[in-house]
């Protein structure tokens, strides 16, 4: 069965942690990021939440072969536990299926209706009004792909051991009535990371099945008013959900609550202590602030004239960014880069690419790039300074090495006149001390804020609508572990490839997973990345070419 959601003017279909690696192209820096998942993924015995909130299918009795008439109740418990929604339909006859009823209303979730065969539907306008906050499991939907997925459950972000008490989405069958309900569960977890509860697992036989699932909402007190539709369906079984608009929208967030149990007993690192002053905050107010660009044709990798580098930053700045983040030094990168941003009023983050073992100064390469920097010496263009690209991550550097090198950074930026903030970015597998060599701590101590690369698609997990807030549990952690502010380096979502788990590729899904992302922490992140690289390896999913967001914002 296929789903669509209806607004007032058209039917619209509602459909941890990346490792991100770069290499050499033909001499020039080249960004790939791999298909690694590095969250923490809870098992049964220990779990957690966020703010993913998916479930299983909804199964809804095939309707008869002409109308449908739906009705639904809610109902809520005595206890602040449990709160379920169940919905059971009957069929009747008519001459033509021009119309169906309107299913009640007790909270302003979506209204779903069926229709079981082709034609014009209308469905008249419905208000209602709520005197106090109400939960309920709502209407949602999601597009999959054949084959075993797990969808679903509540996710959290925790930086330390800890006991969580919190509500999710699941279903209860009994018989041929599927209910939605919300449960209360209490979960331990041993560290911190990124945890998963109540995910259901299930298998899809068609090409492509839009799956509806219940979802934990939550309706602030108002009016709220689903307009009148009249819709035109081509095909059979078809599931419309009519949208309530009203000035105080509704919030999936899941409030997640510390029990009153002793935390479980675990080793954890102590957080470095914060150093930085109250200036050592990055980004903007509002939901953009920065794009990834790099000075490379589309097509061949080769390097962009000083022209074509000003017209590209000329339609960033349009776009609306205020920065951009730049790599390395090669391609004249510095002088022509620098030049466009300072005509068109944008500022750079500026990066000291370590691309192979050899963590210092010493380094040719690393040389290099320090004294070109040294010798251009634009500091009023510089918002940050990113020592290494997940140089943890790659093992390139120990965890010493790397801190004496942003030292090194320092003492010679800062002799030269800069006076901006300074960091490194890695995956948060590396900021949590995995797979590194040495004790992160010592970074946390060299850097004045922290930054990660966090990319939602390669979280098999997470569908794009919800991009955003993986993306900010990801920062949170970092944030945690040096004790310091910080922002996301590199995040965003290819829009052609292959799907991984739920995270399906796409236009339709870079727009959605780009919007979250803006929502949750725009002002915070750097988006990656303004032009699709059609010279780049394809990757493990074939999406590695297509992470160019221009489009979105033509």
């Amino acid at each position: 069965m296929k789903a669509t959601l209806v607004t007032a003017a058209a039917a619209v279909l509602v459909g941890s942690v990346s490792a991100a690696g770069h290499h050499r192209h033909a001499h020039e820096l080249f960004h790939a990021k791999r298909g690694f998942n590095d969250s923490e993924t809870c098992v049964p015995a220990c779990t957690t939440i966020y703010t993913t909130i998916t479930g299983e299918i909804i199964w809804t009795p095939t309707p008869g072969p002409l109308s449908t008439t739906s009705t639904s109740s809610f109902v809520v418990s005595n206890t602040t536990t449990s709160t379920s929604t169940s919905t059971t339909s009957t069929t009747s006859s008519s001459p033509v299926p021009t119309s169906t009823s309107t299913t009640p209303a007790v909270v302003p979730t979506p209204i779903a209706q069926t229709c079981p065969t082709p034609g014009t539907y209308t469905f008249p306008a419905t208000t209602l009004t709520l005197t106090e906050t109400t939960t309920v499991c709502g209407a949602s939907t999601t597009t999959v792909p054949s084959g075993t997925h797990t969808l679903g459950g509540v996710t959290t972000v925790v930086e330390t051991a800890t006991t969580v008490v919190c509500p999710y989405a699941t279903v209860s069958t009994s018989g041929t009535v599927v209910t939605s309900v919300i449960e209360t569960t209490t979960y331990v977890c041993p560290s911190a990371g990124t945890y998963t509860i109540g995910a259901i697992t299930t298998t899809v036989t068609a090409t492509e099945t839009v799956v509806p699932v219940p979802v934990v909402t939550s309706y602030a007190p108002g009016t709220y008013t689903a307009p009148a539709i009249v819709t035109t369906i081509t095909e059979t079984d078809y599931v419309v959900y009519c949208p309530f608009t009203s000035p105080a929208p509704a919030t999936t967030e899941v409030a997640t609550t510390a029990a009153a149990s002793p935390a479980a007993s675990t080793s954890t690192s102590a957080a470095a202590k914060a150093t930085s002053s109250s200036t050592s905050v990055i980004g903007t107010s509002g939901d953009q602030w920065a794009v990834t660009y790099t000075p490379y044709t589309s097509d061949t990798g080769a390097c962009k004239t000083a022209d074509e580098v000003l017209s590209d930053i000329e339609k960033i700045a349009s776009a609306g960014f205020t920065a951009v983040r730049v790599y390395s030094t090669d391609c004249s990168t510095l002088p022509n880069v620098g030049s466009a941003c300072e005509a068109h009023g944008l500022k750079m983050i500026i990066g000291i690419f370590i691309g192979e073992v050899g963590c210092d100064n010493g380094s040719p390469d690393v040389a290099t790039q320090i004294s070109a920097i040294e010798e251009w010496a634009k500091w009023d263009l510089v918002e940050l300074v990113i020592v290494g690209n997940e140089a943890l991550f790659n093992n390139y550097c120990t965890a010493s090495e790397l801190a004496s090198l942003i030292t090194h950074v320092k003492s010679v930026f800062g002799g030269a006149g800069y006076s901006g903030l300074y960091t490194t970015t890695d995956v948060v597998s590396a900021w949590l001390g995995e797979g590194i060599s040495g004790t992160i701590s010592e970074v946390c101590d060299a850097i004045d804020i922290v930054s990660a690369n966090a990319h939602a698609f390669f979280n098999a997990d997470t569908l794009p609508g919800i991009a955003g807030a993986f993306v900010e549990g990801q920062l949170k952690i970092v944030e945690g572990i040096c004790g310091k502010p910080g922002c996301i380096a590199e995040t965003g979502w290819p829009n052609k490839g292959n799907a991984n788990g739920v995270a399906v590729p796409g236009t339709e899904q870079q727009s959605e997973a780009i919007s979250s992302i803006r929502k949750s922490l725009g002002g915070k992140a750097v988006l990656f990345s303004w032009s699709s690289d059609a010279w780049k390896t394809p990757g493990p999913y074939d999406c590695e070419q297509y992470f160019g967001i221009e489009s979105l914002f033509g």
